[in-house]
């Protein structure tokens, strides 16, 4: 909502500052989003009348005007505008004035010239040279009765303040400048301006016949036939600009005097064309298939759920939302049906929406508007388009006014001890009677008890709890306690075998990582793709239609972040997330912190992409490749040891991906992105991806104690072929289980080899030698004994049975 200062002063003018009055509205809960002037800041500009205008001499579009400013002698100012004619009023600004700041941010000063060789003067204005609006078609022309000579910012009040307001929906009796100081009026105790409508004479009898069809749609219905208006009569400059500095542009005069009166007053109303209308008005809820050309152009198709004003042969207007163009007034137009009705707001709610466009009048009617004032509002408009539009033939005939439905306003109680328990201060039963008397509401009390009748503009007070804010609102935000929480506090200390969540972010952070945020809903194609969900949890009312399903992996975000940091050049992308998936599991209950059929556990999930180190002199640049990443991931679960084995995922490459187990349970996977979805999100490279349950990344173990070994440590190298399909794991496991664990202090990896080409009639190799399908793994066994130095036999037989259970359980042999 937004509004010019000086039209709420002239309601109610408390002895505030712009800013103090700014500060009043925000603490009662009618936030000041912005304050801002109506113009910037310039000076030695005043009211000028062109006296006289002829060619210049060397320039077709140029003109040699004498100006009066009232300094007694004419000004000759040269000017191009096409509309520099004698007789109108401009802003003239003067020698020494300056102009507001131009594009370079540079105020504009004005000086005595020269436009080709003709002496200037001065220079006449445009309302974009003076940033009040961005015409430039030509000189910004004043009212004839302007005073020549007076400062152009008192004349069209520059100095004042744009003030913009961010309302609540239960706000809506807030939505006019009326409206405003209402509230501010209650907040002061300065005095409100009541708004009075006189009625306008009749010496008409016509009535447009009118049948309200649907009662829960309209509860009331007023209307009034207008003949002989002069359409082609221009909208007074008064008024252009407070609609202007409500955001509303102007027009035509009887489009313009509607707009005004919904900001004036908060009543959106409609003046139809009254020839065009065939027969009389239909109230009532759509038909299907009805079709209607609005006045913005669109035409819609409506159904038996949208409102609509129909006349004996088609649909006129959307009810509460915009009228039609076969109705609209127009400069031809002569004779017009003025209505202003009541229209129910959850029979408006939405509507607008289905259409994808919103208009004030929808805005405020979905939200509520007071029923009780239709006749009065139609006099107001009445006697502005008189003023504005009347001729001598100008008649006017009585305001039909149906009353079919209206709410019924219910009681609301209020208790004084509740009323100080919610908001966290004493209140005496004579505070909040003042608080709610001072707003205009009607009050009884009983010993502790208020009770209230809402008016019928106060559509959101319903419950006790409205009372309440009414009260705080009044008292002020800034008014009220701090008051600490007192509660008893046993502290949950976290177990030592766990780390936080925010550990696992530094150590990720540590690693090179980035971390992002994401919403939890996503586009549905990723669950089918990268999760191989058939059957994702749908959201009913999503914000997008792209973010339709709740997740249940965090892959699909990751790569959109990727795929967003690639379009702008990226060369190196690592980030990750901590998140929630949304899982179907028919085994949750209902508690505090879960949803019945939902599982929503906690992940962590990380993408590599590009160079595995950053650029450097010292070494090549390297592509990452999935022993990075499972590096990172060991890193992260570190000291505990997790193992890896093959797999599948279905956004994973079936070749390229691995379980992550720890104590032989899944806890998540990582791989490199499936070529098949890496052509579809058109990645150059192929990222890798992990993804780990976070309760299993989150444990660890207690550090404990462990003497340095006094006695000399051995090792021996061990060098085993075995088939392509035997595993790392397969053969850790071999080793360990040949060796006691208190012999075996380390068993690693340190050579894979694999032969280049084979020979034909040379497949199967004899001896150690490492055929085709066949690969080489060498092994270093480092054993030890805490209590004494181990013999050359138990050392030998530690490593013949190693040997003995590699054979035995991978079917390999000793390479020699």
């Amino acid at each position: 909502m937004q509004f010019p200062e000086s039209w709420l002063r002239e309601f109610c003018n408390p002895p505030l500052t712009t800013q103090e009055l700014a500060d009043t509205l925000t603490m009662a809960g009618l936030e000041v989003e912005e304050l801002r002037p109506v113009a910037p800041p310039f000076t030695k500009i005043v009211v000028g009348e062109i006296k006289e205008a002829v060619q210049h001499p060397d320039a077709d579009r140029l003109r040699v005007c004498q100006v009066d400013v009232g300094q007694g002698a004419l000004l000759n100012i040269v000017c191009g505008a096409p509309n520099a004619r004698v007789g109108i009023k401009v802003p003239c600004a003067l020698v020494g004035a300056e102009l507001p700041p131009g594009d370079d941010g540079k105020p504009f000063l004005i000086k005595v010239g020269k436009l080709r060789g003709v002496e200037s003067q001065g220079m006449l204005c445009s309302a974009r040279e003076l940033k009040l609006s961005e015409d430039h078609g030509g000189l910004l022309e004043l009212d004839a009765a302007a005073p020549v000579g007076q400062d152009i910012r008192a004349y069209l009040n520059l100095d004042d303040t744009l003030f913009t307001l961010k309302l609540t929906p239960n706000l809506a009796h807030c939505l006019s400048v009326y409206g405003i100081a209402r509230e501010v009026s209650a907040l002061t105790g300065a005095p409100l301006k009541q708004p009075v409508f006189p009625g306008v004479p009749t010496k008409l009898a016509d009535k447009l016949p009118v049948k309200v069809s649907a009662p829960d749609l309209c509860g009331r219905f007023s209307g009034r036939i207008v003949r002989n208006v002069n359409t082609r009569a221009a909208t007074p400059q008064w008024m252009l600009d407070r609609l202007a500095r409500c955001g509303q542009r102007g027009v035509s005069p009887l489009v313009d005097i509607s707009n005004y009166v919904m900001f004036e007053l908060g009543r959106p109303s409609h003046i139809f064309d009254l020839d065009k209308i065939h027969g009389g008005l239909d109230v009532r809820w759509g038909k299907a298939g009805e079709q209607l050309k609005l006045l913005n152009g669109n035409t819609v198709t409506v159904d038996e759920k949208v409102g609509v004003i129909a006349d004996d042969s088609q649909v006129e207007s959307l009810a509460g939302i915009m009228g039609g163009d076969a109705t609209a007034v127009s400069d031809d137009t002569k004779n017009i049906y003025i209505e202003a009705a009541f229209w129910w707001p959850k029979a408006v709610a939405g509507r607008s929406r289905r259409f994808n466009f919103s208009t004030d009048a929808g805005h405020r009617f979905e939200r509520g508007v007071d029923p009780s004032l239709t006749v009065e509002h139609i006099e107001r408009i009445t006697q502005l388009v008189i003023d504005i539009c009347g001729t001598p033939e100008t008649v006017c005939g009585p305001v039909d006014d149906q009353v079919v439905h209206l709410p019924a306003s219910q009681p609301v109680a209020l208790r004084v001890a509740r009323a100080a328990k919610v908001i966290g201060m004493p209140l005496t039963q004579a505070q909040c009677v003042d608080a709610l008397k001072r707003l205009g509401l009607p009050v009884s009390e009983a010993d502790g008890v208020i009770t209230v009748t809402p008016p019928s503009y106060r559509f959101d007070i319903a419950i006790e709890e409205d009372l309440i804010e009414e009260v705080a609102r009044m008292v002020g935000y800034n008014n009220l306690p701090t008051t600490p929480p007192l509660a008893p506090i046993t502290p949950k200390l976290p177990a030592e075998a766990t780390r936080s969540p925010f550990a696992v972010r530094r150590l990720l952070a540590g690693l090179d990582y980035q971390e992002t945020i994401n919403f939890s809903f996503v586009e549905e194609r990723w669950e089918h793709e990268l999760a191989g969900n058939p059957n994702p949890i749908k959201l009913l009312n999503p914000i997008a239609s792209q973010m339709s399903v709740m997740r249940s992996t965090l892959l699909g975000s990751l790569l959109q972040v990727l795929k967003f940091n690639l379009d702008r050049k990226a060369q190196r992308v690592r980030v990750f997330e901590l998140g929630r998936v949304f899982l179907r599991d028919a085994s949750v209950a209902n508690t505090d912190t879960t949803v019945e059929g939902f599982h929503q556990p906690m992940r962590v999930a990380g993408v590599a992409y590009g160079a595995n180190d950053v650029l450097q002199w010292g070494r090549k640049e390297q592509g990452i490749d999935f022993f990075d990443v499972k590096g990172d991931v060991e890193a992260m679960l570190a000291p505990l040891r997790a193992t890896f084995e093959p797999g599948t995922h279905p956004a994973m490459h079936p070749g390229r991906c691995a379980r992550v187990l720890m104590n032989g349970k899944l806890i998540g996977h990582v791989g490199e992105l499936h070529p098949q979805w890496r052509q579809s999100w058109e990645l150059p490279q192929a990222p890798v991806l992990f993804e780990l349950e976070l309760d299993a990344v989150l444990q660890r173990t207690v550090p404990q104690f462990k003497a340095v070994a006094k006695h000399q440590a051995v090792e021996r190298d061990l060098a085993i072929v075995v088939a392509e399909r035997v595993t790392h794991s397969d053969v850790m496991a071999a080793v360990e289980s040949a060796v006691p664990a208190s012999l075996l202090r380390s068993a690693v990896l340190f050579d894979v080899y694999r032969p280049k080409a084979v020979r034909p009639g040379e497949e199967h190799a004899a001896g150690g030698a490492v055929a085709a399908g066949e690969k080489s793994l060498a092994v270093r066994l480092t054993l030890g004994r805490d209590e004494a130095s181990l013999t050359e036999a138990e050392i030998e037989a530690a490593v013949q049975a190693v040997v003995t259970q590699l054979v035995a359980r991978t079917g390999g042999r000793l390479r020699v």
